[in-house]
């Protein structure tokens, strides 16, 4: 039977690539980091998005790299759920970081097996 990993991985590095651009980028997300109180983090954020992104498509050669990628990309996002229960925001709003901290928990537990 076929496994999902390259698909997950995609996905991931699809959303990170995403929300990174995004958080540097766009004007809601400087005024969602506002609201969290984390707008000195944001640029920072963005940039460790992006390079988790990166690690997990050079991790395809190099697997010690993928597993960091992963483990700091299930980090990130829950601090980002961290963030989000402080401010009291509705679990649907909590969702998206909630499915890529699986997502990247797969990732790591597979990536970290074939080490």
């Amino acid at each position: 039977m076929p496994t999902p990993l390259p698909l997950l991985d995609a996905l991931s590095v699809a959303a990170f690539l995403f929300y990174g651009i995004a958080c540097l980028l766009s004007p809601k997300l400087k005024v969602e980091f506002t609201r969290y109180q984390l707008a000195r983090w944001r640029v920072l954020v963005g940039w460790l998005e992006i390079s988790g992104a990166l690690g997990l498509v050079v991790g395809q050669w190099f697997p010690l790299l993928k597993v960091a990628a992963a483990a700091g990309l299930v980090l990130l996002m829950l601090c980002g759920l961290w963030a989000r229960w402080r401010v009291r925001d509705p679990w649907s709003a909590m969702a998206p970081a909630f499915v890529l901290a699986v997502v990247n928990f797969f990732i790591f537990l597979s990536a970290f097996r074939s080490l």
